[in-house]
């Protein structure tokens, strides 16, 4: 593979692959415009060699709602086909594979608040902040941890199926959530 390249192209000059399957409503399209006005254009397009899309689709329309004349691009030369249509959809979803330390997260969101840094440009929403502040908050699934409950068992050996279901149902009338198992 040769080194990769940031070279500047007009933004009007590159085209959008036509069967992309990624979507960018308004609202995310607005925080991408957020990001790029805080930090830059720090996260170049991916195109190929006729300045197709591979990569970008929503950074390129943040860019030109924002006037941006020249977007930063990476030309990634000789993919067959086939790669080209499998990295356009690879490139969104492997991201969308990740998950997060949510206490980790919730220290870094801390940090940048108690900074007077603009949490908005995050991308969080706030039903999302809450979630991860408030426990009590869970309907975002985005940023639950994969949950679990505890089980604590007792297995108590019968002499027989009647001794068994009696067992059963002394435990039931005092209470107990039972399952019966025979091993």
């Amino acid at each position: 593979m040769a080194d990769l390249k940031i070279d500047y192209i007009s933004a009007s000059d590159l085209v959008p692959y036509e069967n992309n399957s990624r979507s960018h409503s308004k609202e995310q399209v607005e925080q991408i415009k957020r990001s790029i006005t805080e930090f830059g254009f720090t996260n170049p397009m991916l195109i190929d060699e006729h300045n197709g899309i591979i990569a970008g689709h929503g950074r390129l329309q943040a860019a030109q709602e924002l006037g941006i004349k020249l977007v930063p691009t990476i030309l990634l030369e000789g993919l067959t086909e086939a790669q080209r249509k499998a990295y356009v959809i690879a490139d969104n979803k492997l991201a969308l594979n990740a998950g997060w330390d949510l206490d980790v997260l919730k220290l870094e969101i801390e940090l940048l608040g108690s900074m007077d840094f603009d949490l908005d440009i995050l991308g969080f929403d706030e039903q999302e902040l809450s979630g991860l502040f408030d426990p009590l908050q869970e309907d975002n699934p985005e940023l639950k941890e994969e949950s679990y409950s505890q089980v604590f068992n007792i297995i108590v050996n019968c002499e027989n199926e009647a001794h068994q279901e009696r067992v059963y149902n002394e435990l039931i009338e005092k209470g107990y959530e039972c399952q019966v198992q025979s091993l």
